[in-house]
């Protein structure tokens, strides 16, 4: 599999109660699927998947391959703090026909260098699909380094791509030029356009829950045509949204609010989690608006 345009790691709708509401999850995949992303993620942090029961994840993954069927990749997310977990979530994976799978070091248990090439390899022998890397040193506090890229290329042909979302442009550096094997994927939002100038063909970005359009343009300008200006102007636009989501410190949050905006049912959070104020709903609101309205002048040859 090759992973290439935009790949939505998508929202997890909850009913009034508190548990997953599937007709709205359905709404969302359906809703994926007519803005023609090239792929969606379930089991992520967008999704929420540190808050569901080990049953839960079970049974979305295989309502959205129920949903979704072949219609576009699905890729489902291994993440555990337990390795043995994440063997149990590969199997089910490979068990329900999905495409890939994402696969993330374990949070808290903070493994040495040496330590971080053992989890991948494991997960990967118990599907034997097509292994997207996560790298998010923010939740996990450990760095993916050369060392488990050395390790995972050399013992399986599985690890096909990376979802690097350090923030770090050496991170980039390195990948990109000592890895060639691992595509990119940018994982931090706002650096998408350093990532396609170095060759990264995918971009997973929880924002296209709502935006999709607008998240294919820039992907469309950067790696179809080749366009780094008209890209620049698209990556412009959604510097706002990409300012606001880090800076507010409600990342999840507020992309579930964006696609309350776009018409789709999310029925909120679980707790701790607690929905934006009316003020932060009417600047995210106005941010959307403005952003949409750019990159539509943008595409139409207007700007």
């Amino acid at each position: 599999m090759k992973f290439e345009g935009i790949y939505t790691p998508a929202i997890t709708p909850l009913a009034g109660d508190g548990s997953i509401d599937k007709q709205a999850f359905a709404d969302v995949l359906e809703y994926l699927i007519v803005a023609k992303v090239h792929g969606v993620i379930i089991g992520g942090s967008t999704s929420e998947y540190y808050s569901h029961t080990p049953q839960e994840r079970f049974e979305l993954a295989s309502f959205a391959k129920e949903v979704m069927g072949s219609r576009m990749p699905l890729i489902v997310g291994t993440g555990a703090i337990r390795t043995e977990d994440s063997i149990e979530y590969a199997k089910a994976a490979k068990a329900i026909g999905a495409d890939a799978i994402l696969v993330s070091l374990p949070p808290y248990a903070l493994p040495t260098e040496e330590e971080t090439a053992s989890p991948a390899p494991a997960t990967d022998r118990a599907a034997g699909l097509p292994a997207m890397l996560y790298n998010y040193p923010g939740r996990t506090s450990t760095m993916m380094g050369r060392t488990l890229f050395e390790t995972v290329t050399s013992k399986s042909k599985n690890f096909v791509a990376i979802k690097e979302s350090s923030g770090s442009t050496g991170q980039l550096h390195l990948l990109a030029r000592s890895f060639p094997s691992i595509a990119l994927s940018c994982g931090w939002d706002d650096q998408a356009l350093e990532f396609f100038a170095w060759n990264a063909r995918s971009w997973v970005c929880a924002g296209s829950n709502f935006l999709p359009a607008e998240h294919i343009a820039l992907y469309e300008a950067c790696v179809m045509k080749k366009d780094f200006d008209e890209g620049l102007r698209i990556m412009s636009a959604m510097m706002p949204l990409m300012d606001f989501l880090e800076d507010a410190g409600k990342f999840v949050r507020s992309i579930k609010q964006g696609c309350e905006f776009a018409g789709l049912k999310t029925g909120g959070l679980r707790s701790p989690l607690q929905p934006l104020n009316e003020e932060q709903k009417q600047n995210l609101q106005r941010i959307v608006s403005a952003l949409k309205e750019e990159v539509k002048s943008v595409t139409s040859g207007k700007a």
